[in-house]
């Protein structure tokens, strides 16, 4: 079970008045118009069998060759990887997560390609290349290094595709036979998680990857019939009052989300950072912070820089961790440390929240909460999607293209054209 708060419970403000049913409607109708439209397939993800099916008939297949399998390499970058590492982060407790080691090819620093390739060996790695077309610069010279490195085409069990229905990235698989899995074009990397491109490799690693599906449809299901119009409050409020607060804070308070921060950067960053239909540069700036590590170092300008921030806390129930407890430990000049003796470690970090966002709200900076009973694939699906509806409601009430990155694009027309001028 998952607890979602809203802002507006929280700021009980005259002077940001709860939003009328007629504005929640427009919003609902408008997001269920764009779901019919199909202009974005991740909306059909958690409904389809298409993932489960494609990944359940690859390792049916390759069962053998898998069981001695050590490292999963993930050749992707943005939405081809964080995704996946963002789930396997939140899971990687759970005692079905098979030992294997999960690696990320993701980056053009040769200090982090050889880090991350050491100890590798070709006998007992699986490469999964995930690109949506192909043709992502950091991708392809990633793939074209590990592919002349261990000589994969001579080894083509080693490689996996996944890539996009009729990419020039699927007909090279093809020409080479090495094993290809499809995904809808119009699903975006960002929002592709659900997809083939996490599903796989989190089957692979042993998840319940239909448990992962199931927490999803629940609450687009839920959202559908709607009983989960605190998202659509939560959409107008950050859409509506982004000239006053432009920055967001996602202030999650466990190690386990670190990654998942990474990839709601990402989602709200690309999605909403956009020119609207009047011509004019519109965005909200996504900040991820880790409680109760950032509360040394972020917090200050929080509590007292400029007041343009929300902040969202993502918090696990910490009712039924009882252990680690600090010992009654009394320690020469350090008394005043004293008054948490005895106390366990999740009762620690669970009153270090409660009196940030306390604090945060007696300097007026709106906040809300979602608490997750227990993190398992279920929860975090319901995670995964809330977050991507969140981001398409703010980018429908913006009047912006959610699902582009336009701006992206300029940058490697650019660094093209730099390598050219070279040659």
């Amino acid at each position: 079970m998952i607890k979602f708060e809203s802002f507006y419970d929280a700021i009980r403000s005259r002077s940001i008045p709860n939003p009328s049913s007629e504005a929640l409607d427009s919003v609902y109708e408008a997001i269920v118009k764009e779901k019919v439209s199909n202009k974005s397939g991740y909306y059909n993800l958690p409904f389809e069998s298409r993932a489960i099916q494609d990944s359940r008939q690859y390792i049916q297949a390759n069962q053998e060759f898998l069981c001695g399998i050590k490292h999963l390499v993930i050749i992707g970058v943005g939405g081809s990887s964080l995704g996946t590492k963002a789930i396997d982060t939140m899971l990687c407790h759970l005692p079905n997560r098979k030992a294997i080691e999960l690696k990320f090819l993701e980056h053009t620093d040769p200090i982090e390609i050889s880090k991350t390739l050491q100890g590798i060996t070709l006998a007992d790695t699986l490469f999964l290349m995930v690109s949506k077309s192909g043709s992502t610069i950091e991708t392809s010279s990633l793939a074209k290094y590990v592919i002349h490195h261990f000589e994969l085409l001579s080894h083509p069990k080693h490689l996996v595709v996944i890539t996009d229905e009729d990419s020039p990235l699927c007909h090279w698989a093809k020409l080479k036979e090495i094993y290809c899995i499809c995904i809808a074009k119009n699903v975006g990397g960002r929002f592709s998680v659900l997809s083939s491109v996490g599903i796989l490799p989190l089957m692979i690693l042993g998840y319940d990857v239909q448990s992962l599906l199931d927490g999803a449809k629940i609450f687009v299901m839920n959202f559908l019939h709607r009983k989960e119009d605190h998202l659509l409050r939560k959409a107008i409020f950050l859409a509506k009052s982004r000239e006053r607060y432009q920055n967001n804070v996602l202030f999650s308070y466990s190690s386990s989300f670190k990654d998942f921060n990474s990839w709601y950067v990402q989602l709200w960053a690309e999605s909403l950072g956009k020119i609207d239909a009047y011509g004019k540069k519109v965005g909200l700036t996504p900040i991820a912070l880790i409680g109760s590590i950032d509360q040394h170092s972020f917090l200050q300008l929080i509590v007292q820089g400029s007041l343009d921030k929300t902040v969202t806390f993502l918090n696990i129930n910490r009712k039924n961790y009882t252990e680690p407890k600090i010992p009654d430990l009394r320690m020469e000049f350090l008394e005043n440390t004293d008054y948490v003796n005895g106390a366990s470690f999740a009762k620690l970090i669970s009153k270090q929240q409660i009196a940030t966002k306390e604090t945060l709200q007696a300097e007026g900076i709106p906040t809300d909460e979602i608490v997750i009973d227990f993190l398992c694939e279920k929860s975090v699906g319901q995670l995964i999607v809330y977050f991507e509806l969140l981001t398409s409601c703010v980018g429908k009430i913006m009047d912006i293209n959610t699902y582009d990155q336009p701006g992206v694009e300029f940058g490697k027309i650019r660094l093209k054209e730099m390598f050219d001028v070279k040659t």
